[in-house]
């Protein structure tokens, strides 16, 4: 598949991911290997409905910051680099801004048109609740 097509695809997923829409799944392999902090690598269309279930139960919304991506290509892989937010379960809009500025980096490998690889490097802190590792990390920062 052409680079552009490639690109089409990985940007229609984030389009259904912050519609709500379920038919992102046909978007990807059933064999797709996915990987997510605090989740971990896992295989199979099964595997990611559960991941989907498992988020989707602390967030109420998210969005993505499109417009904004940053995207490379290499081959049958496109890299995109991103801002995201939304809000949590229980009512917190996150990112917060000054510890969360909710950057994200996804990698999609392809097989033909279908996401058969997708790794996602991102702090799946959202809201900045893990305060302990918050003050290490930013002591003597502006943040």
């Amino acid at each position: 598949m052409e680079k552009d097509n490639l690109v089409d695809l990985a940007v229609k997923y984030f389009e259904k991911i912050d519609a709500g829409d379920p038919s992102y799944l046909d978007l990807f392999s059933e064999d797709i290997d996915f990987f997510f902090p605090k989740f971990g690598q896992v295989k199979g269309k099964d595997a990611l409905v559960e991941f989907g279930n498992r988020i989707g139960s602390s967030l109420s919304s998210i969005w993505h910051d499109i417009d904004g991506f940053q995207i490379t290509t290499a081959g049958n892989k496109v890299i995109v680099e991103g801002q995201e937010g939304g809000v949590m379960s229980d009512g917190t809009s996150w990112p917060d801004n000054n510890v969360s500025i909710g950057r994200f980096c996804s990698v999609f490998e392809f097989s033909g048109n279908l996401i058969s690889r997708m790794y996602v490097y991102v702090d799946p802190d959202f809201p900045s609740r893990d305060l302990e590792r918050i003050s290490v990390l930013s002591e003597g920062s502006n943040a």
